[in-house]
């Protein structure tokens, strides 16, 4: 069998809206100090690996806990728009408790079936995996029989893990995604193996 590629699925540190449970889709939100601490502890916990690439979300949020990351491995960071969050629309900014006190009707619409409705001035879940995946793939495809590292977004790798498992968009919220966790997937000729999911032990120290 040959060599599998091992991609480490990261999700970027905490920002302000993470903790005042704000929704932040394509905001570019900066990390808050406890994120860019999650950040740094994710390069000490990663430095010892044999990662050859580092991709993230353009968004900041991603890119700075990306390129601090990169930092261990003498690496630059391969920016990508298609590694963004879902697109939240106008709901982007707003609590859960706002959405469903201002938009009642559609958050109910949502709820039921995310994979299909859009968010009002956004985007479905359907169309966040289509982009994503996509995107995923040609990553892949470049780095075969190596290690790699993906910073991005609780929606994207969701989208991520479930397509790759087979899973199906009904599995999104089957598992969590912490803020600064690591998730492992191993690709073996292009079937994966989830090794690891939402490590966050490094967070810990």
């Amino acid at each position: 069998m040959k060599e599998s590629t091992r991609i480490y699925l990261i999700r970027h540190g905490e920002t302000a809206w993470n903790e005042a449970g704000r929704y932040q889709g394509h905001r570019d939100v900066e990390l808050s100090p406890r994120g860019l601490k999650q950040a740094v502890l994710l390069r000490e916990r990663l430095q010892k690996e044999n990662i050859k690439a580092v991709y993230a979300s353009d968004l900041r949020r991603a890119r700075e806990t990306a390129i601090i990351i990169a930092q261990a491995h003498g690496l630059t960071v391969n920016e990508l728009s298609s590694l963004r969050e879902l697109n939240f629309g106008l709901w982007e900014g707003l609590t859960y408790q706002e959405i469903a006190s201002q938009y009642p009707e559609e958050w109910k619409e949502w709820l039921a079936d995310p994979s299909n409705i859009r968010v009002p001035g956004g985007e479905s879940y359907l169309e966040l995996q289509e982009r994503v995946y996509r995107a995923f793939l040609k990553i892949v495809a470049r780095h075969p029989g190596e290690k790699l590292a993906i910073v991005a977004h609780g929606g994207t790798l969701r989208v991520i893990i479930c397509q790759a498992l087979g899973l199906g968009l009904e599995g999104l919220w089957r598992f969590r995604i912490d803020n600064g966790s690591i998730t492992i997937l191993d690709c073996y000729e292009g079937k994966y193996i989830l090794s690891s999911l939402n490590d966050v032990c490094h967070l810990c120290l």
